[in-house]
Parts: structure tokens; sequence; C-alpha cells
């Protein structure tokens, strides 16, 4: 199993004490597999996703990716993670400014040491980004940019794809559109994917479907 989450908690600081968010969350993810994550605002999403992905921190409980346990990573090991295996899709884009569209989809594959020419090359074509490759961020649309980030994360080939709200930008065709391809890359890749989402439509494209309610999972 690539993933394996065990007896998750977590909680946050409040004005009259800790707030739990995640209370005892169990989920399995394998290499292939695609889940999502629903839930109504403030159920935790995106915190689990950020602590699979070693951008936050656990208060009990194991994340173990590859049999490595996540949480028992320092900075620099959760950081080394991210650039080799995990890759995180944000609603934000996250695009270098001062970065062209395919050195920002470039960027991602050289931290890991895993650039490819033919492979960047085929994910602007695919992503429709043929005609953009010389753009930087500011020039394009919400729709482009995200094709971007995908093609970003996708670059490096790791083995597991983080996206939080991928399309919640978007309007309904180019969100549409840009699932499909995230989708075929993904199966071509043989990535595992984890998608938060608050849309039934988008959920209902992957092969699990999870909801967070009060912290657990249903």
């Amino acid at each position: 199993m690539l993933l394996q989450v065990s007896g998750v908690t977590k909680s946050f600081a409040g004005a009259e004490g800790p707030v739990p968010v995640l209370s005892g969350v169990d989920l399995s993810l394998d290499l292939g597999q695609t889940m999502s994550l629903q839930g109504e605002s403030g159920s935790g999403k995106s915190t689990l996703l950020h602590i699979v992905g070693g951008l936050d921190t656990v208060d009990g409980g194991q994340v173990l990716f590859d049999g490595r346990d996540v949480a028992a990573l320092d900075e620099a090991g959760r950081a080394a993670l991210r650039r080799s295996d995990v890759a995180v899709i944000f609603q934000q884009f996250n695009l270098i400014p001062s970065l062209d569209v395919s050195d920002n989809i470039r960027f991602q594959a050289r931290l890991a040491g895993r650039e490819d020419a033919a492979q960047v090359a085929r994910l602007i074509e695919t992503l429709g980004l043929g005609d953009h490759r010389h753009k930087y961020p500011e020039q394009l649309s919400g729709g482009q940019q995200q094709r971007v980030a995908i093609a970003r994360a996708l670059a490096a080939r790791p083995r597991l794809i983080l996206a939080d709200e991928p399309t919640g930008n978007l309007d309904e065709t180019t969100a549409a559109e840009v699932l499909d391809q995230m989708l075929a890359l993904v199966g071509d890749t043989s990535a595992a994917l984890m998608v938060v989402t608050h849309s039934p439509a988008v959920a209902a494209r992957m092969d699990r479907q999870l909801h967070l309610r009060a912290g657990k999972l249903a």
C-alpha cells in the first residue's frame, strides 16, 4: 500500500482551548487509485490533505508513505518527500511569476532530478498549452494557469498527487476539460490521486468517494 493513514488526530488552538479538526482518521490509497474527499467547509479536508503531503503535522496517529512515517520526518525530510514522490496542486496555482509556462512546468522535475524534455513537451501539448509555452502566469487565464500547475505536478512523475479543489476556480466547461486531462495523465503515469472537492461531479469521477463529518470519515 502506497499510503496508509491510521488514527490521525489534529486540533487547532481556539479562544477557549483546542478545537478538534480530525478525530481518528483512517484511510489507504495505492498506486493507480483515485480518491475524492468531500465535506462541509471547516470539516478538515484540506488539513488532512496537508498532513498527508507533509505540509502540516499530526497530534496523534500515523501517516505511512511507502512504509515511511511522514509524521516522524523533520521539515527537511518532508520537503524532500514532496520534491521526489508527492506533488501538491493548490487551488491558488502557486506558479512562479518570473518563469514562463515551460520553465514553470520544468521547475518541479528539476528539483526532483527527473527533468525529461519529451515528457514536458507531451504535457504541454496534451493540456493545450502549446501556444502559451513562452507566456508568463500573469498573461494566462485561470484555466490556463491551472493546466500549468497540473503539468508541473505531473512532470516530476510523482507517485502521489494531492489536489486541493483543483477545479474550484474554473467555470463548469473548463473544469470538466481540466479534470478529463488530469485523470488521463494520472492514468498514464499510474500515480495515486487524492482530490479535495466540494463538487459531486468531480467526486463521482474518482474510484472512491470519502466524506469528512465532525473530524471523522464516513
